[in-house]
């Protein structure tokens, strides 16, 4: 397999982060190529309303805001690219090499990973078909949408948890559905959800199906013990049953949690290997906010330019 070609700075990933790296990149004179991976623009592409994002009085379209975001690192000289990084090997200090949809490597200076993280979903048909219309995996993103509303949360851990604790100060009615007898959540979150006045956990149940044609309308949920079907009047349903960051092709070689978040040193976006930098979602567990994930696309440029001006006065000094 052929070397394809040599550049400065290489962008895996087209969210928040990997585009505000590239827009500080590229402003730097950088020169950055950036692949947009299987989702373009994140998983704000299939958001629909974003009204939390500084700058947007009036809210924009998630894939609207994508779009933005697009052409101003263009504007900046950025290469935007289709394609799928499909094999990396990250030689510290070193030139790194990506191999690019099983067909040809390029070799980068330095390699910012913004690969982001997906949600993890319950597998119905109606998720997909009604996401954006009444279903989220976000209650800080969606939640306001669904004011003085009766909504549903699946899961039981502390992302459920903290999302039902959320939802229950904007919303009327927020129903907990839990598979089992018992929660996963820390005490302290169990006994924030069960003191909330307004929050109604059903146990022993889980989802059969999400009800509505063009917007959520109820959920029919089944017990697990008898089997007993159950229709609950809902407007909002969010998925909590947690993200999965997209790190897989870079296990055995960058540092990560026991849940594959990129580990990256405090304070910072640099990783085990010098001249890798993560940002946004795929090294955040934590916020998953859009103007989080910007921030750190910002410092991941930041750090991959004082890197490269480094290794320029340490060449220089040896020449």
């Amino acid at each position: 397999m052929q070397v394809k070609e040599r550049v400065k700075v290489l962008i895996i990933g087209s969210g928040p982060a990997g585009y505000t790296a590239a827009i500080y990149a590229a402003r730097a004179g950088l020169n950055p190529v950036l692949y947009t991976g299987s989702q373009p623009g994140g998983q704000l592409t299939i958001t629909s309303d974003v009204e939390n994002y500084p700058g947007y009085p009036d809210g924009i379209m998630g894939p609207q805001m994508m779009m933005d975001f697009q052409r101003q690192a263009e504007r900046f000289g950025t290469q935007v690219r289709n394609g799928m990084i499909t094999k990396v090997e990250f030689l510290s200090g070193g030139t790194h090499k990506v191999v690019v949809d099983d067909s040809f490597i390029i070799e980068a200076e330095a390699v910012i990973i913004a690969t982001g993280a997906s949600a993890k979903w319950l597998g119905l048909e109606a998720e997909q078909r009604l996401n954006g219309k009444g279903v989220s995996a976000c209650a800080v993103c969606d939640g306001f949408f669904f004011r003085g509303k009766d909504v549903a949360v699946v899961g039981a851990g502390d992302t459920a948890c903290e999302e039902a604790s959320y939802l229950s100060k904007l919303c009327n009615k927020v129903y907990m559905i839990v598979r089992r007898d018992e929660m996963r959540a820390s005490k302290i979150m169990q006994k924030r959800v069960m003191s909330a006045p307004n929050i109604e956990i059903i146990w022993n149940s889980v989802t059969e199906d999400i009800l509505g044609n063009d917007q959520v309308e109820g959920i029919r949920i089944k017990n697990t013990q008898t089997g007993e079907l159950k229709d609950i009047p809902v407007q909002g349903f969010f998925v909590a049953i947690g993200h999965k960051p997209n790190t897989d092709i870079f296990k055995g070689i960058l540092d990560m949690d026991e849940n594959g978040y990129l580990i990256t040193e405090k304070g910072s976006t640099r990783t085990n290997i010098a001249g890798v930098f993560a940002c946004g979602d795929a090294q955040d567990h934590i916020y998953r906010q859009a103007v989080t994930a910007a921030g750190t696309g910002c410092m991941a440029a930041l750090d991959a330019e004082r890197y490269l001006a480094q290794k320029e006065v340490e060449v220089e000094a040896t020449a």
